[in-house]
């Protein structure tokens, strides 16, 4: 379950932000820019961070016109310094600035979301850590695929990109069905099935039952040490979720789960500040 950018997918989305944005055209650039006017511009991050979308801001001046030249300086992911230009362009002076906007819409938001994710996953790299960091599918309608991905250029992980990829049984199921025994002993690949628990009797059953993950829901340290254990004794993965934060992901991680899942990752993530400028 990875997010692979699909020019198709994003062209598209380019194309209704652009449309949003310029609709029957520029009319502060038309009236005092010359149509034959050139000129030189620089993308540069205001803050420190790390980037992503870059591929994205590209296409954005490809599709209002094919004669601007983009030039990354750096590739998604890279953390960088506040002053550090990332990309350069020329072209046609008009086109530049009708692109700009759009452009750092989806430069800004995404390198927020890698930037976030990065700080996440700093809090708890170290000798003894395997833990995943992953993300959820908190996002904003329509641009789940770029956001997941700008999760990925942070260090991050994804988890199922929808409701198609994968089977995640969450309490609502349980309530309708009867609980986790009941519905488990109806479903085969149990290997393949990720059950939502919320108590450590919840974790006892859909780990004997030998699901592929036990998702562990808003647990305290004390619960989560105990499922961490009885997960380990059936030999099943574990996620921790629910209230994860940079203050207390780092204790998280030490009860020795597997995967930490963060929604903040693409639902609060803040704009990296990133500015472009005729030069």
């Amino acid at each position: 379950m990875t997010a692979d950018l699909r020019p198709m997918t994003y062209d598209q989305l380019i194309k209704i932000a652009l449309k949003e944005d310029i609709g029957p055209g520029d009319i502060t650039s038309n009236a005092i820019i010359p149509k034959e006017q050139t000129a030189q511009a620089r993308i540069m991050v205001k803050e420190n961070g790390t980037v992503a979308g870059l591929g994205i801001a590209a296409r954005v001046f490809r599709q209002i016109d094919r004669r601007i030249k983009f030039k990354p300086l750096i590739n998604d992911g890279a953390q960088v310094k506040r002053g550090k230009v990332i990309a350069v362009i020329s072209g046609p002076a008009r086109s530049i600035l009708a692109g700009e906007r759009v452009a750092l819409n989806f430069l800004q938001h995404l390198s927020g979301i890698a930037t976030l994710t990065s700080k996440y996953r700093s809090r708890v790299i170290g000798p003894r850590s395997y833990v995943k960091i992953l993300d959820t599918r908190k996002t904003i309608p329509g641009l789940r695929e770029l956001e997941k991905y700008a999760v990925k250029a942070g260090g991050g992980a994804n988890h199922r990109m929808g409701l198609y990829d994968a089977v995640l049984i969450k309490d609502n199921h349980l309530k309708l069905l009867g609980g986790v025994s009941r519905v488990l002993r109806s479903l085969k690949n149990k290997k393949q099935i990720e059950v939502e628990a919320k108590t450590v009797a919840q974790v006892e059953a859909a780990a004997k039952a030998k699901v592929g993950r036990v998702l562990l829901d808003n647990m305290s340290l004390k619960y989560l040490r105990m499922s961490v254990k009885i997960c380990k004794r059936y030999g099943v993965k574990c996620e921790a979720s629910g209230g994860v934060n940079l203050k207390n992901i780092r204790a998280i991680a030490r009860t020795g789960v597997n995967y930490i899942s963060v929604g903040a990752l693409t639902h609060s993530a803040p704009a990296l500040d990133i500015s472009l400028k005729i030069v």
